[in-house]
């Protein structure tokens, strides 16, 4: 497995070892004692599985608001996203901060996205789906979103993107009250 920091130190692109031979490859995308060898220690608790149809497709910037954070582990099994984090935690040396990080199922990138940051990808292929770890269960009360054009991010569309009812009406950044305090790490 190799671990590359970002331009966000606590945003980590993980790349798990791919083993092929004619039939194809095998990789192990989650080893609870390996990563936690690796000073990832995560108690993953739900899985979940998107798919979009067309390219263009936005999803984002969604979040769990305390008490139901999530750290998350994405990774995209088909197609091909742009996988975008930005940094909310009030008080953090990186808040208003964004990176972005082509994930495809040929690359078998994933990206570990911390408590405390808006998360958000779009299609960049038909027929992508997008598999994720968390580290809390969803909590309807928590779930939430900002308005996936008011954060400077440069999400490299050449028309308007597909967005959902949610993300149509999702509040703009400066009209939004971050429920995240920056917690330095040891």
């Amino acid at each position: 497995m190799e671990i590359t920091p970002t331009a966000i130190p606590d945003v980590l692109v993980i790349t798990p070892k791919r083993f092929g031979d004619a039939r194809g490859w095998f990789s192990e995308t989650w080893n609870a004692a390996r990563f936690k060898a690796a000073g990832l220690d995560y108690a993953f608790v739900q899985d979940n599985h998107s798919a979009s149809a067309d390219v263009g497709t936005l999803r984002g910037m969604h979040y769990q608001a305390p008490p139901r954070s999530q750290d998350k582990l994405v990774r995209c099994t088909r197609g091909a996203i742009l996988d975008v984090l930005f940094d909310a935690r009030k008080g953090s040396p990186t808040y208003g901060q964004w990176v972005a990080e082509e994930l495809t199922a040929e690359n078998g990138k994933q990206l570990l996205v911390p408590k405390g940051f808006l998360h958000g990808f779009v299609t960049l292929v038909s027929d992508s789906e997008v598999q994720y770890k968390v580290t809390d269960y969803y909590d309807a009360e928590c779930d939430g979103s900002v308005r996936w054009d008011s954060l400077g991010i440069d999400w490299g569309l050449s028309t308007s993107p597909i967005l959902s009812a949610k993300d149509v009406n999702a509040p703009a950044f400066q009209h939004w009250e971050s429920p995240f305090i920056y917690e330095r790490n040891p």
